[in-house]
């Protein structure tokens, strides 16, 4: 299965149809007249769908076992047409969209073996996604022109050149991903008045700026001590989703002293310095977070 290790879970959502057509009007009059030998056709249909849809992953190789935390079936019937809407939800790492297809299919299935024995034509047809919401694809923020960052690696042995930068390289890449440009990257000794001094002049020109490294326990870890004199406001939640999901993957990640807030426009993150709780904290909070330069602004939290 595709690893979705590194995704946030969020609200996610999937209406799918299916369409079953009988040949009858006779057997569109015992499905609503509850006429049908076999039984109840809707309701044994929808309790069918019900157990489908949480079994999805037994069926689809490639889909992951997930919690389905609300599911609904509706019908619509239009003359010899039967319309199944199927709709799921879930808060998790992955959409639902194919558990939602897979519930309406089923539910037709049902329909079609129920009703065989009084109607020989029936067609199932027209299986699709109506809608999904959730994941990075409904929180993408769009700007009228590119966000700016200048990402800074903190460290003395990098600075001394007795290291290779890994960490900066790879907040570059996620930058990249994300939509951002990064317009300036360098490597700084954990010096405080050096960090300072980096933070108000590239805050003017660059929407992010990014520190890695320094966020730790150790005498020459300043990066907070540097930051926090500066920043107008801290941001504790950004701080809190990057802490949270470390913690889920490392649990050294509680030691971490990630900080969040702005200056002026610009948003200041320092992140920590390893490989990883560089590129686990990108993963935790971007491209959503770039959502704080539409509030900046003045705009409503509905603006995308």
């Amino acid at each position: 299965m595709v690893d979705i290790t590194h995704k946030i879970s969020t609200l996610r959502t999937a209406t799918a149809k299916a369409t079953v057509i009988v040949s009858l009007q006779a057997t569109i009059d015992a499905v609503i007249n509850n006429l049908v030998p076999k039984g109840n056709v809707l309701e044994m249909a929808k309790t069918a769908g019900l157990f489908a849809v949480k079994n999805t992953h037994l069926s689809i190789p490639d889909c992951h076992p997930i919690p389905i935390e609300f599911t609904s079936v509706e019908y619509e019937i239009n003359e010899l047409r039967i319309d199944i809407i199927f709709n799921v939800k879930t808060v998790y790492k992955t959409g639902v969209e194919v558990e939602a297809m897979h519930g309406a299919s089923i539910v037709a299935l049902t329909m079609y073996d129920m009703l065989k024995p009084i109607d020989k034509n029936i067609e199932i047809s027209t299986i699709k996604l109506i809608s999904k919401e959730g994941g990075k694809s409904s929180f993408k923020n769009r700007f009228p022109s590119a966000i700016k960052a200048a990402v800074f690696v903190c460290s003395d042995s990098i600075f001394a050149g007795d290291k290779q930068d890994r960490s900066g390289k790879i907040i570059v890449e996620k930058l990249e991903i994300s939509g951002v440009e990064t317009t300036h990257y360098e490597i700084i000794p954990d010096e405080i008045d050096v960090i300072q001094e980096r933070t108000k002049a590239f805050a003017k020109e660059n929407q992010l700026i990014i520190f890695t490294g320094g966020t730790g326990l150790s005498p020459r870890d300043v990066t907070p001590q540097a930051l926090e004199p500066l920043l107008e406001t801290r941001i504790p939640g950004i701080e809190e989703a990057i802490r949270n999901y470390g913690q889920q993957r490392m649990p050294y990640s509680m030691l971490s002293r990630t900080v969040a807030g702005t200056l002026g426009n610009s948003l200041v993150l320092a992140l920590p310095g390893s490989t990883n709780g560089a590129k686990e904290s990108m993963d935790a909070i971007f491209p959503h977070v770039l959502h704080v330069f539409h509030i900046l602004k003045g705009n409503n939290h509905d603006i995308k």
